[in-house]
């Protein structure tokens, strides 16, 4: 009898597991076309033929558009992607409700394509796998052929840029209370 009452516990968790992973969908692959190419690391996939999801690139940062090389990664990305299917590894959500993934054209890793062509940087503050650490070799024959932005002597990675652009002279107070305005307004 006891091994009875372990099977249907065993049976009822193994259930639960699978409803919850259902419900989920992090860390499955998904296939869609995609529909939007926002810049060199931003895309977006019509999944299921109806709903409009936001990508974001996992690991890497590509060139802000204002930025030099950034129309360019926005191209490299677009001649990869653009109204073609493309399979959708979730790997997390950004805090702006953006799918961070990796994305594949017929086997093909975009985001490590990206790295090769010299289009992004490995965006190490983020990029934790196992898979960065072959994408950071990536980036290094990039940055040693000169190819893509690396032909620039010193260019300015993406992040830092971002906060040139800001302004540099913001103090944390000024920082924190333009967050509690955006977040109460």
């Amino acid at each position: 009898m006891r091994c009875r009452q372990w099977m249907e516990r065993i049976a009822l968790c193994v259930l639960a597991l699978q409803l919850a992973l259902a419900q989920a969908g992090t860390g499955w692959a998904w296939t869609g076309k995609v529909v939007g190419v926002a810049d060199g690391d931003t895309i977006t996939v019509l999944r299921d033929g109806r709903d409009q999801v936001k990508i974001r690139l996992y690991g890497i940062d590509a060139p802000e558009s204002g930025q030099p090389f950034g129309k360019a990664a926005k191209q490299n990305l677009s001649a990869m992607v653009y109204g073609r299917s493309v399979q959708v590894g979730t790997m997390d959500m950004d805090r702006y409700g953006r799918t961070v993934a990796r994305i594949f054209v017929d086997e093909e890793d975009v985001n490590a394509a990206q790295l090769r062509s010299g289009h992004a940087w490995l965006y190490k503050q983020y990029c934790k796998e196992r898979v960065c650490g072959e994408w950071a070799g990536l980036e290094a024959d990039a940055r040693s052929g000169g190819i893509g932005l690396w032909a620039e002597k010193n260019p300015t990675p993406p992040w830092q840029w971002r906060r040139n652009e800001r302004g540099a002279t913001t103090t944390w107070f000024e920082r924190f209370l333009r967050k509690a305005v955006r977040m109460l307004f």
